[in-house]
């Protein structure tokens, strides 16, 4: 049926983006309002029209005669934007929040291209925002432009990520039977907050016998060189490694030379503090004497992933836009240092090939900030079978 068409709003360093050309789709436009994410994005995805700037100095309609689509031509469109407000007072105008109005300039684009299919991503705590009225607001929304919406926490290890990471999918299209793609491989999902229980696919024991296995850390990043707290280099050979996981073959196709694969420095405290911890061990493994002021007082049951030291048969903790100890488990099960840029790509599933941009500060943000690519790829092939099943005409009836 030809190729099948995207535009990425609030695109980020291209996670999305990435998954859904894996899974075949082209990308014709994006934007981002953080300039060295958009040359990520444009570094990787040399094809695409990649915009830098606030969303609401684009114009819809002036893009859409650009790339000379008419309306209901273009497939898909895939984007992220913040829902970060509820007011008590106006809660029937929820979306004219300016807290939410990423929302509405996002829709701007819906409405304009009039996309047979879309996709919504946001962290699971959306769905708490005003006692579930956001979530209500955008499925209305949706609804009210002729799109057959679900939405549902998705678990990223499900998928072949080897990270504990939840995301809010929202899944529409103008002809049904579009849903969610169901897991790959094994996990246990403890998705302990609101919507959880219900919008989180539930695995049984017996299902582990018919699923992959969950990718560890292991499997993520042990085939990558050696290096010393603030070193490593922007470019470098892989060097020689006995053992290499389908996981780590797979992520280095494409390449024969590995990038950002550089890590921060640590302080002598901070060196010290991570002598006494053990692989899966954290803050409460820290003497005393050593720990900072601020968790001296606290319970050994509180900040349970601060100053966390991953284990190799486990999965990593979601990556945070911050490379920091103080803020989460951040450091090499076996290394006495914080994991690199590349080592966090690879937990995000990115490719070796998938080059960042900026300072090691913007790459941590960027990596941090992206939908792993594993499951944006689970998404886009679900999406594209739907697409190829319904035609061309079928959804946009």
């Amino acid at each position: 049926m030809g190729d099948l068409n995207t535009i990425d709003l609030f695109a980020g360093a291209g996670g999305i983006t990435e998954g859904f050309r894996q899974a075949g789709f082209n990308c014709l436009y994006s934007n981002d309002f953080n300039e060295n994410a958009v040359e990520t994005f444009r570094l990787n995805h040399r094809d695409t029209w990649a915009t830098h700037g606030p969303i609401e100095n684009q114009d819809p309609e002036s893009v859409r005669h650009k790339l000379g689509l008419q309306k209901g031509e273009l497939d898909c469109i895939l984007g992220g934007p913040p829902c970060q407000g509820f007011s008590i007072y106006a809660p029937d105008r929820i979306l004219d929040d300016p807290r939410n109005s990423m929302f509405r300039h996002y829709l701007r684009f819906v409405d304009e291209f009039a996309p047979r299919t879309l996709l919504i991503e946001n962290v699971p705590g959306m769905l708490s925002l005003g006692g579930g009225r956001v979530v209500e607001t955008i499925l209305r929304e949706l609804t009210d432009r002729g799109y057959k919406t679900s939405c549902r926490i998705m678990l990223a290890a499900h998928f072949g990520v080897p990270q504990n990471r939840f995301r809010l999918i929202f899944l529409a299209s103008l002809s049904p039977g579009l849903v969610h793609p169901e897991p790959t491989h094994f996990h246990e999902a403890l998705a302990n907050f609101t919507g959880g229980s219900t919008l989180t696919t539930r695995l049984r024991p017996l299902d582990s016998l018919m699923l992959e296995p969950a990718v560890t850390l292991r499997d993520a990043i042990s085939d990558l060189p050696m290096i010393e707290a603030g070193g490593g280099a922007e470019e470098m050979p892989y060097g020689k490694r006995r053992e290499i996981s389908k996981y780590a073959a797979e992520l280095r196709m494409g390449t024969e030379k590995l990038f950002n694969h550089t890590s921060n420095k640590l302080s002598p405290i901070n060196l010290e503090r991570l002598r006494h911890i053990p692989a899966g061990g954290a803050w409460t493994n820290i003497p005393f004497e050593l720990l900072p002021e601020g968790m001296k007082k606290a319970r050994r049951s509180d900040h349970t992933k601060r100053y966390g030291r991953l284990a190799w048969d486990s999965l990593a903790c979601t990556m945070l836009t911050k490379c920091d100890p103080h803020w989460g488990a951040v450091f090499h099960p076996d290394q006495a240092r914080a994991f690199s840029v590349r080592e966090a790509a690879r937990i995000q599933s990115f490719p070796d090939y998938y080059r960042f941009k900026g300072n090691r500060g913007s790459q941590f943000e960027q990596v941090g900030n992206a939908v792993p690519v594993l499951l944006a790829r689970a998404i886009a092939e679900t999406m594209k079978s739907h697409l190829e099943v319904r035609g061309k005409s079928s959804c946009a009836a």
